[in-house]
């Protein structure tokens, strides 16, 4: 394990509401041979778990070569296993995400050479503006979306957005319709449900507006609504089939949202998530009166 150092000090500890507290010969576990007194005096504050702490004296430091003893003091190893898997697209200037719709363009506010007027000698900041339609990248429907009297974006509960259990339904290459069937097999209650179809390959060309684009059959959504789905997700260009013979119709949209479901579309990357034995987060701001926004979708997994 190498060179382990702890350090033997003594301390004054002074509190924000009254009181105090003396320690000597007090000893903690560091991860090198230095540490400041700075450091020190946080670590100290930390290792007790100490409130209100207003100041911290250090004196008579020594360092010790010593095998560490344990604690809160050093720093430790990374949950094994766990992992986070993104599943968004990027949001960059110009990029389309459905054909003929606005591109997204991103600009400078305030540039960092502009803010040095603003703030002290060698103090800049960089702001930047987007000017966005809401489609745009991997986003989530609310009810508003569709419906009128339907939630917006600040009235989507929580759990229907943030560390749902999920499960992945995989559709074979060259299938276009997700049909009730296709989704008898998986157990979707309270679940985010994500439609893996690879379509989100073809992202940002021609081909991902083509007609034959995977979707969600009307009859399918209205099995998920049945079995208390929380959430439905896809890696197409929409949730409903978007070719001129639907003649506009958007079944999963209605059936999905009427029932409170939200829909997250344009997602990425479903191919590294194992069928179920994740967490699936994918929250837009609270933003009043919009029914649709970006977000950052992401799984998170554990051994």
């Amino acid at each position: 394990m190498g060179d382990q150092w702890r350090v033997q000090f003594d301390a004054e500890v002074s509190f924000a509401n009254g009181g105090g507290l003396r320690t000597e010969g007090f000893r903690l576990d560091i991860p090198g041979r230095e540490i400041t007194d700075q450091d020190l005096a946080a670590l100290l504050v930390r290792h007790l778990g100490l409130l209100l702490v207003a100041d911290v004296r250090i004196s008579a430091k020594t360092i010790i070569e010593e095998p560490h003893k344990g604690g809160r003091g050093v720093a430790a190893e990374p949950r094994a296993g766990r992992r986070l898997v993104e599943l968004s697209q990027v949001i960059s200037d110009g990029m389309t995400t459905l054909p003929d719709w606005p591109a997204p363009r991103i600009t400078d506010w305030l540039t960092r050479e502009a803010s040095r007027e603003r703030y002290a000698p060698g103090v800049e900041f960089h702001v930047a503006r987007i000017d966005m339609i809401a489609n745009t990248g991997t986003y989530l429907d609310a009810p508003a979306h569709r419906w009128a009297d339907g939630p917006d974006l600040t009235g989507v509960p929580l759990d229907r957005l943030a560390d749902l259990p999920g499960v992945v339904v995989r559709v074979p290459a060259g299938v276009r319709a997700v049909d009730r069937l296709m989704l008898a097999p998986y157990e979707v209650a309270g679940r985010a449900v994500l439609l893996h179809t690879g379509w989100d390959a073809h992202f940002g060309t021609e081909r991902y507006g083509a007609p034959e684009a995977p979707y969600l059959t009307g009859d399918a959504a209205q099995a998920l609504v049945d079995a208390g789905a929380a959430l439905v997700g896809i890696d197409s260009i929409n949730i409903d089939d978007m070719s001129p013979a639907a003649g506009g119709e958007r079944p999963a949209h209605s059936t999905l949202l009427a029932a409170g479901i939200p829909i997250v579309e344009h997602l990425s990357g479903l191919a590294a998530l194992p069928p179920e034995g994740f967490r699936f987060t994918a929250a837009p701001p609270r933003i009043a009166g919009m029914g649709t926004f970006p977000v950052r979708a992401f799984a998170t997994l554990d051994a």
